[in-house]
């Protein structure tokens, strides 16, 4: 069964809690809340107010830069969300990439391998946090916060495989120098490569692009020359997605026959394609 979750950041009050009544009425799996200090919305915060006025989607942060937040502070946030919201809060976390976040709590950001050590560091200290070890209030509601782990590092999707409840990909590579894009990795066989290092665990696609077109072939082919493969190549990857309704349909039954994958995060302008792709098959499409 194909799940939708949607990535978003408030930009007011009224707008902020719509979306998430919507996104709960719509089917959507998951709202998630980007972490980047400095330039968006803390998802904690954010995410609780979504708990107030929903029921049943769950609420997660994708993902908490673990490199300049101290494991107490997180353990604290995600228990008081999973409080506030009766049991749905989802602790997503990652190395984090932009150096911009760590001048901002006056440090240079780390080396990759320092990255990785310090994310594993701090998710282990935060689960066993989170399990009673060293903080007795506030306690979820759950035995276990479910763990997600976002990033493509290899040795992180390692670790993840045994650790971690369910792993983001999201198709990007290295840290481009304006600090903030990365290099696609959209290759179907850079696919393959990170989804065997899964072990089987639940994988979950950021979608990064996504339109309802009579003319996939055209949207792929100018996808391609920003990505440096082939239409063919580019068609084929879980990260984007372009064509009819009928045609996104066959594209997440082959991703799922493929590799697995049958979960997905979508941003905001995804929205409406997801709840039509959420409706019966069978059903009207608009």
């Amino acid at each position: 069964m194909t799940t939708f979750a949607l990535q978003a950041q408030p930009d007011d009050a009224a707008d902020w809690l719509d979306l998430a009544r919507r996104a709960e009425a719509a089917g959507f799996a998951a709202l998630y809340a980007a972490d980047h200090p400095g330039t968006c919305a803390s998802p904690f915060v954010a995410l609780a107010a979504a708990a107030a006025v929903t029921s049943t989607i769950q609420l997660g942060s994708n993902v908490l830069n673990a490199g300049v937040r101290e494991p107490i502070l997180i353990a604290s946030d995600v228990a008081t969300l999973d409080l506030v919201s009766g049991g749905r809060a989802i602790l997503g976390i990652g190395a984090g990439h932009t150096p911009a976040e760590w001048a901002a709590v006056g440090r240079e950001r780390p080396s990759v391998r320092e990255r990785v050590d310090h994310c594993i560091a701090v998710a282990e200290a935060t689960v066993r946090l989170l399990a009673g070890d060293g903080m007795e209030k506030p306690r979820p509601v759950r035995e276990r916060v479910p763990l997600m782990f976002g990033g493509g590092n290899t040795r992180l999707l390692r670790w993840a495989a045994e650790h971690a409840d369910l792993i983001g990909l999201s198709g990007l590579g290295r840290t481009l120098a304006d600090g903030h894009m990365h290099e696609a990795r959209y290759h179907p066989d850079q696919v393959d490569a990170q989804v065997e290092l899964t072990g089987g665990k639940p994988v979950e696609a950021l979608v990064q692009r996504l339109e309802v077109t009579d003319d996939a072939g055209a949207t792929y082919a100018e996808w391609a020359k920003l990505a440096g493969i082939s239409e063919a190549e580019v068609a084929l990857t879980p990260y984007v997605m372009a064509g009819t309704v009928g045609e996104l349909r066959a594209k997440l039954a082959e991703n799922e026959r493929r590799w697995g994958i049958t979960r997905y995060v979508l941003r905001r302008p995804g929205f409406d394609v997801a709840a039509t792709l959420l409706a019966p098959a069978d059903g009207p499409v608009p």
